[in-house]
């Protein structure tokens, strides 16, 4: 090849080296991540990338710990202690503190929810609360409380549930000063003080705060009277209205047990039932590893051994010479 085909070679080697970047300019995506197929148009957020699938997080949040991968993603996240909100919704006035986070708010508003589940036909605005759906009905309930053994299909599920067990009231209602465990609950009860009822029965033009409240009261016009008094064998088509009237019997209240709807007429009644409704054993014997899920079938099945009987004897015994 002569000094000038190489000259040539050379400036068509340039042009073609041009012409590929005007293409990735124009959002060619050469640079694919071998881990997950996820293509990117430069090395360098391939690389940023890549991050994401070595678990490595080396921006940390001095106030709250949350670790990122990208000194980006930590600045992302600082905005929301600052708690500056400038992303505001036209149409609402709710505020973010993250554009990206009112662009997905605005979907709301917008009415198009364009993913739909295959199993029941719920759509979604977003494939992100699809997805988080339908793990209802695969059944997989993967986290469950350690205190009484209900499981949930999402993490966020078991959280609020746990407030349950802490008794933690922190949402107050500033007319009548009851509490709550969360903010929806709070947010529904002020319903109540508004006077506001949007939801009315077609049958009989009675109006409700709370679409519960209305799906309860429909059951009324059905016929159905699932509740009845042991006392006396009346009827209720609400296990409410049930439990008032057997306080004509009882002159006390009753505790109600929201999974089968078995009474009693304490509550500590009420919560040693509940153990029946979950498989966790918690109580374990140190004589023989076995496990019981209440305090009194531990102390009962610890008669049986004899150990645990001539221990009882001598204890008599020395109190007795005592």
């Amino acid at each position: 090849m002569t000094s000038t085909q190489k000259d040539q070679h050379g400036a068509r080697s340039q042009r073609s080296q041009e012409a590929d970047k005007r293409h990735r300019r124009k959002g060619e995506k050469t640079y694919s991540c071998d881990e997950c197929g996820k293509d990117f148009t430069q090395a360098g957020h391939l690389k940023a990338h890549q991050l994401i699938h070595s678990g490595v997080k080396p921006y940390s949040c001095e106030l709250c710990g949350k670790s990122f991968t990208q000194a980006g993603h930590l600045k992302t996240h600082q905005v929301i202690h600052s708690g500056v909100k400038a992303h505001n919704c036209e149409l609402c006035g709710k505020s973010f503190t993250q554009a990206g986070n009112l662009k997905t708010h605005q979907l709301i508003h917008s009415g198009v929810k364009p993913y739909s589940c295959d199993l029941c036909g719920k759509s979604f605005n977003r494939a992100e609360t699809l997805k988080t759906h339908q793990l209802i009905h695969s059944g997989f309930k993967a986290y469950n409380c350690d205190l009484c053994g209900k499981s949930f299909t999402q993490a966020g599920d078991l959280k609020t549930h746990q407030l349950i067990h802490s008794g933690v009231k922190a949402h107050n209602c500033e007319l009548c000063g009851k509490s709550f465990t969360q903010a929806a609950h709070l947010k529904k009860h002020q319903l109540t003080h508004s006077g506001v009822k949007p939801y009315s029965c077609e049958l009989c033009g009675k109006t409700f705060a709370q679409n519960s409240d209305l799906q309860k009261h429909l059951v009324t016009h059905s016929g159905i009277k699932a509740y009845s008094c042991d006392f006396c064998g009346k009827s209720f088509s609400n296990k409410h209205y049930r439990n008032s009237h057997l306080r004509i019997h009882t002159g006390n209240d009753v505790y109600c047990c929201d999974q089968c709807g078995k009474l009693f007429a304490t509550d500590s009644q009420l919560q040693q039932h509940m153990f029946s409704h979950t498989e966790e054993r918690p109580y374990k014997c140190d004589l023989c590893e076995k496990t019981f899920k209440t305090p009194h079938q531990l102390n009962t099945h610890k008669q049986i051994h004899p150990q645990r009987r001539s221990y009882g004897i001598l204890k008599s015994l020395e109190m007795l010479e005592f």
